[in-house]
This record gives structure tokens, C-alpha cells and sequence, in this order.
């Protein structure tokens, strides 16, 4: 079965156990291209710990601010306006902080959500300082759905990477990067990262094992498939034969190269990680 098939039927199959809903929030968007900043004002606190509880109950989210060349600050916001920012900004769009009349620049680096409600928690954000480049993942978009020759023949686009690591100025940071489908005509056509045209300032992130034999080896960032075309009879097969014998996750984790998902990297690794001035555990831990 084709590689990027396979994980795109793990990612779907775990979607539907797990009744979740993946969709693009409209009026963030809108908003973004509006032009309006994010903001957000924090109000100082005291609670931690355990009773931080009650401030749920009065419908206040504990938040707290870290980064460089700062101890991390314990705050607090109305769940509604915590919220409308985890909406529209995620973990990829610059955050504008008032705390206490003090400005800040940051980045959600976590929001913690109850489960059983999915409500939010607790939320940490990473300040960052906006003539310094930082690093996140931002979703991959594709464009001209449904318009593609390879569609209009009854023919199947499949998405198989949907987010990738970028490096750019805080303010320069894209809500998301395009691929055009409008390209693709037969099975077998595909697109690539290097089919992304990335906008000015913003780089990808490629990240090196360390081993350079192991890397003169390893397929380029750019070469990495964004989406596929399929015969719908081909999808259905592969469809039925995952669901009837679904591969080992570790099997297809090393047929595809271990880390060749970017959902695989180490914690230190990803955006916002210990690169990135994350601070102890145990300092985010007592401001919680």
C-alpha cells in the first residue's frame, strides 16, 4: 500500500474513533485577513495549584507568560476571551499581551483541555520578542480543491501532510502556507513541499539527525509528499484492507523512515521546545 495512503488512514481511522471534527475556523481567518492583532489582557494571579480550580468555576482560565530573561508570570483571563484567542490564533499567530500595562509578544506554546468537557484548562504562552525569528508549525492548505483535472475525471486528492515547521519573524509568520492542486491529472501525480511557494521571510525548518551519513541519505525536506491522486477503486481496496488488517503502528512508522512525520518529533524538537527558552518544568508547573 502507498506510504502516504497508509498514514493518511491512521490519521483518519483515529479521527473517527475518536469522534473528533477537523475544520478550519472561518472567522479566524477572516479576522487574519482583516489585518487585526490578536490581543489579549492578562490580569495577574495568586491562585496555583489546586485552587486554581475555583477560578474555573468562576469562569477564569489560568494562564501563565514565560521566555527569555524572564521569570514565568502566573495570569489569568475570562474563559471567553482565552478562548476566542486559542481559536484564532492556535499555536502558529503571534499573541499581543497586556499584562498589568506591560506589552508582551507571544505564542500559545500549550493549552491544556479537559477531555470529558473540552473546555480549556490552562493555557502557556511563550514570549518572544519581535526582531528575533522563532520557529512553529503552520497548517498546509491546499488550493484549487475540486478544480483539479485529476477531479474533474473522477479521480481522488489526497492530502497526506498537513503541517510543517517555519522560521520567520513573529509578525511575519504565515496563518497557514498554499499548495495549488490545480496541477494534478492522473493517479500517481502528487505535489511536494517544494511545490509550496513559501512568502518573503518565512524559511522552512529542516532538521538533521546529526549523522551526516545518515543524512546524505535521507530524502530533502522538499521532496516530501504534500498530497497524491488516486483511483477511487485503488482508495476503497486500500480503504477495506486497513480496516480488515490494520498495519502496526511501529511497521509503518519504519517503512516510512521513523521520523518522516513531523508528528513523530521529540518533544525537544518541536516548535516552542527547549530551543526556545522553554523554561523548567517545575517553574511551569508551581505557576500553574
Amino acid at each position: 500500500m502507498d506510504k502516504n495512503l497508509q498514514l493518511f488512514l491512521r490519521k483518519q481511522s483515529y479521527y473517527d474513533t475518536c469522534n473528533i471534527s477537523v475544520k478550519v475556523s472561518e472567522s479566524g481567518k477572516e479576522w487574519r485577513e482583516m489585518g487585526d492583532k490578536i490581543t489579549l489582557s492578562l490580569a495577574l494571579r495568586e491562585l496555583h495549584g489546586r485552587k486554581a480550580r475555583l477560578l474555573r468555576k468562576e469562569g477564569i482560565v489560568p494562564t501563565v507568560v514565560y521566555g527569555s530573561g524572564m521569570e514565568p508570570v502566573s495570569t489569568q483571563a475570562p474563559y471567553n476571551e482565552v478562548e476566542r484567542v486559542w481559536r484564532h490564533a492556535g499555536r502558529h499567530t503571534p499573541v499581543h499581551l497586556t499584562i498589568e500595562k506591560k506589552k508582551r509578544i507571544a505564542m500559545i506554546k500549550e493549552a491544556e483541555i479537559d477531555p470529558v468537557k473540552g473546555r480549556l484548562r490552562h493555557v502557556s504562552f511563550h514570549a518572544v520578542k519581535a526582531n528575533e525569528p522563532v520557529v512553529t508549525v503552520v497548517p498546509i492548505h491546499l488550493v484549487g480543491e475540486g478544480e483539479s483535472e485529476a477531479e474533474r475525471a473522477g479521480l481522488v486528492v489526497l492530502q497526506s501532510l498537513e503541517e510543517i515547521e517555519v522560521r520567520a519573524l513573529p509578525m511575519d509568520l504565515p496563518e497557514a502556507l498554499e499548495a495549488s492542486v490545480l496541477g494534478l491529472k492522473e493517479p500517481g501525480d502528487h505535489l511536494t513541499v517544494g511545490d509550496i511557494t513559501l512568502p518573503e521571510g518565512v524559511e522552512l525548518v529542516e532538521r538533521k539527525s546529526g549523522h551526516e551519513e545518515e543524512d546524505d541519505e535521507a530524502p530533502q525536506l522538499t521532496d516530501l509528499t504534500i498530497a497524491s491522486v488516486y483511483e477511487p477503486s485503488a482508495l476503497q481496496a486500500a480503504n477495506e484492507a486497513a480496516g480488515g488488517d490494520a498495519e502496526d503502528e511501529s511497521a509503518v512508522d519504519a517503512e516510512n523512515g521513523g521520523d518522516g512525520d513531523q508528528d513523530s518529533q521529540s518533544e525537544e524538537d518541536r516548535p516552542g521546545g527547549k530551543q526556545q527558552d522553554e523554561p523548567k518544568q517545575s517553574n511551569v508547573d508551581a505557576n500553574k
